[in-house]
């Protein structure tokens, strides 16, 4: 099959993702003190990340325009794309504009997908679309098989501070009030593409032995999944959650990812996103 898999700049990818699965990558945008910051490889991350902390204002992000998925859903005659939560952000209503633009002009394949995640859950996904390919699957078992992966995906994060999130309005201000207090470790995680409070943990040690206690009690079948953990600056963090989860259960491979510009934009320095 003549395939293409497009995802936008959510989906955090290292090295080896990046040549094996060669996803096309459509960036947002991000914006800090009336100064915009493209979401692609000629960011520096750690310098967004210091504007981002000295600045007195919040950043703020922007979706990926209809034409900027055209260009990337050319070069092939069957598309599959990714994109962060429809929840979360309009970037997949735009990827579904541009691809109702794109079948107007000629005779193509392409089916979009909301992954109801973000980061690592995008990333996944985009595994699982590349795994099926290559398995030589008809489109339509494709489309049902990613569906139901994505329905069954999980979706969880610890971040070392919520603001941007709250302030950007993606949790409430409830959220942030529990966050603000003493020795409160929020876990986070996905509910159908929005993001909810899973449980209140008094510590950071205590939340992520908690962390990978949820991941047994909230997943199943772990040997044919694979796990990944996306990090921003916490390479440590993200190590040492590896090496917890390896010693509880049989995952058929876990992967690490740093976070590009979107993701580090919400999770900031020290944060950890886990998805299955």
């Amino acid at each position: 099959m003549n395939y293409k898999i497009v995802a936008d700049s959510s989906c955090d990818l290292n090295d080896e993702l990046r040549q094996r699965l060669n996803v096309g990558l459509v960036p947002l945008k991000i914006i800090v003190d009336n100064k915009t910051y493209v979401d692609d490889d000629t960011l520096n991350v750690n310098e967004l990340l210091a504007v981002i902390k000295n600045s007195e204002s919040m950043p703020k992000t922007s979706s990926p325009a209809p034409g900027d998925f055209l260009k990337e859903y050319e070069g092939a005659d069957n598309i599959f794309a990714i994109t962060i939560s429809s929840a979360l952000s309009s970037t997949y209503s735009n990827a579904v504009l541009a691809k109702n633009i794109a079948l107007e002009r000629g005779d193509k394949f392409i089916h979009v997908f909301d992954s109801l995640s973000a980061s690592i859950g995008e990333t996944l996904v985009s595994i699982k679309l590349f795994e099926l390919i290559q398995r030589n699957y008809n489109k339509d078992e494709i489309i049902n098989k990613t569906e139901r992966y994505i329905k069954e995906m999980k979706t969880f994060f610890i971040l070392e501070s919520l603001e941007t999130l709250i302030k950007a309005g993606r949790i409430g201000k409830i959220m942030g009030n529990i966050a603000s207090r003493l020795s409160i470790k929020p876990i986070m995680g996905a509910n159908e593409g929005t993001i909810k409070l899973v449980e209140k943990v008094r510590g950071s040690k205590r939340a992520f032995k908690r962390l990978v206690d949820i991941v047994g009690e909230r997943g199943e079948k772990f040997d044919d999944k694979i796990l990944g953990i996306a990090h921003c600056n916490a390479l440590n963090k993200a190590e040492n959650l590896k090496e917890e989860i390896k010693k509880k259960y049989k995952f058929k491979d876990i992967i690490i990812v740093e976070t590009h510009g979107l993701t580090t934009t919400y999770a900031n320095e020290g944060g950890i996103i886990l998805a299955f």
